[in-house]
């Protein structure tokens, strides 16, 4: 037995239903799929991994990729992709520390790779978009046919590091349980079927495009229009051959700012989903205006899968997450006490469930520090649940600004500096001051072609928030720092300001 793999893949074995729907139109079924992956999985048994055994891939997506991933599933090997934007000195600390004994890398990669690999006893093999390289080439050769490699629900089925934005990232080590648990109840609270086409422009190194997107796609035997990233116009000309779309909010804006998006371009769709960064909400109600779809946001992270989701059917609430789903439990507590604060209060988000990972990898101390002994995982989300039940997210405990003593909440100031005129999106962040130990900094980014108001910001803010919450100064970007997946990066924005603002504090 193996759950995930049998569930998720053997399942489809000889289906000769379409899977993988690539750029130019043809498509790939699960069995050609499923053949490819097993003729990969001899290739790992072949370099001498086991069972248990870690392989870490910095590769881009593909449908070889993709193999890659059912091939170390169906031979127990716990799968690691790398986000294809590490340098080789982060792939050091990756490889070396999870232990990984082969390295899967592009061509181009593998010369300033190779020794960096052998010093942490990783062999390195290459695997391009286009299915080249060595381990296509060792590949070749090998049968389709494979004996999957028996598994427990509690073996661990991949690592994926954290974004490690404050020190060194960890490892979180996630279970066939955690993994197929999510993708079973994500499949059912959003109604997916065999019938469904995905349009799929998510990388596959996170768990966004990987863990949710392409697990629930399997596990409801579904296809995907698999493309290599998102691209507008391979977006606009593939939306009336799908049923659904995962995406992050910088898909749906940058949708917006295309005249072609229009409710008939979306007729055959019934589902958009949003998630992986906060989505405004002035972009719910202008996708909603222009399709008439009103798009479906929840709230997950690297350690857990995904929490929480707004209700397919029911009130999709902008500026929440949703609900709770079905198997997992969420409540808000106190940082000091821990313990559960009144509903509508503002605290620390904590989750227990299936979905929930293990542990950190190699890591028992950051383990024990952010799982309670009844099981529940300190997520560093701060949010609050409404009389409803629905979560709304309000920053990460260490975005929280601490002046005078009092607590301020960076969303609550972003929702006032949103509203305004001219402005397209906001970051709030605190910075050092000498009298109050932090102050209140606002970044906006001007809507194409505006100048917003500073003053006028400002004036707004004082009739709205309490004289603590002010912005301290406003300052106009062009754009925020985000990573891959269009979340913004508020460690980059305090470091390019505390410099810049330093000479005016006091």
């Amino acid at each position: 037995m193996n759950p995930l793999y049998d569930r998720l893949f053997g399942c489809h074995a000889d289906s000769a239903r379409p899977f993988l729907i690539v750029p130019g139109g043809t498509s790939l079924t699960y069995g050609a799929f499923l053949g490819l992956a097993a003729r990969y999985a001899n290739v790992l048994r072949d370099q001498g991994l086991r069972a248990g055994d870690r392989l870490a891939a910095q590769i881009d997506k593909s449908p070889e990729a993709l193999a890659l991933y059912a091939a170390c599933l169906r031979a127990g090997i716990v799968f690691l992709p790398l986000n294809t934007g590490y340098t080789p000195d982060e792939l050091d600390y990756f490889v070396g520390n999870s232990g990984a004994g082969l390295l899967v890398c592009s061509a181009s990669a593998d010369p300033a790779l190779r020794l960096m690999a052998a010093r942490h006893g990783a062999a390195t093999m290459t695997l391009d978009a286009d299915g080249t390289g060595s381990f296509a080439d060792a590949a070749a050769s090998q049968p389709d046919r494979f004996e999957t490699r028996d598994r427990e629900a509690g073996d661990l089925a991949a690592l994926l590091y954290t974004s490690g934005t404050t020190g060194r990232s960890k490892g979180a080590m996630l279970t066939h349980e955690n993994l197929l648990s999510n993708a079973l109840t994500l499949a059912r609270c959003w109604r997916f079927t065999a019938d469904d086409v995905l349009l799929h422009a998510l990388p596959i190194f996170h768990t966004h495009g990987l863990f949710v997107a392409t697990n629930v796609t399997l596990a409801t035997g579904g296809a995907m229009i698999f493309l290599p990233k998102f691209d507008l116009d391979a977006i606009v000309d593939n939306l009336p051959r799908a049923t659904a779309m995962m995406g992050v909010p910088t898909f749906y804006t940058r949708l917006l700012d295309d005249s072609r998006l229009t409710r008939d371009l979306t007729r055959g769709m019934r589902l958009f989903t949003s998630g992986s960064a906060p989505l405004l909400a002035g972009t719910h109600a202008a996708f909603e205006d222009r399709t008439g779809h009103r798009i479906l946001e929840r709230y997950g992270m690297t350690e857990t899968g995904m929490n929480t989701s707004n209700p397919y059917d029911g009130d999709r609430r902008a500026g929440t997450v949703g609900l709770p789903l079905p198997d997992v439990s969420l409540r808000v507590t106190a940082p000091e006490t821990g313990q559960e604060v009144p509903r509508g209060e503002i605290g620390q988000i904590e989750v227990r469930g299936p979905n929930v990972f293990t542990g950190y990898w190699r890591m028992p101390e950051k383990t024990a520090e952010e799982m309670r002994e009844d099981g529940y995982f300190i997520t560093g989300d701060l949010g609050r649940i409404d009389a409803d039940g629905y979560v709304t997210i309000v920053g990460r405990n260490k975005d929280l600004i601490i002046t005078g003593g009092y607590n301020v909440y960076p969303k609550e100031v972003e929702m006032v500096l949103d509203a305004q005129p001219g402005v397209l999106e906001s970051a709030v962040i605190g910075v050092p001051h000498d009298d109050l130990g932090e102050t209140v900094i606002g970044v906006i980014v001007p809507r194409p072609g505006a100048a917003p108001d500073v003053e006028a910001i400002l004036s707004a803010c004082r009739d709205k928030l309490a004289r603590i919450k002010n912005p301290r100064e406003i300052v106009v970007r062009d754009d925020l720092p985000r990573n891959t997946m269009g979340k913004v990066q508020k460690n980059r924005l305090r470091e390019d300001l505390v410099a810049a603002l330093a000479p005016q504090r006091g």
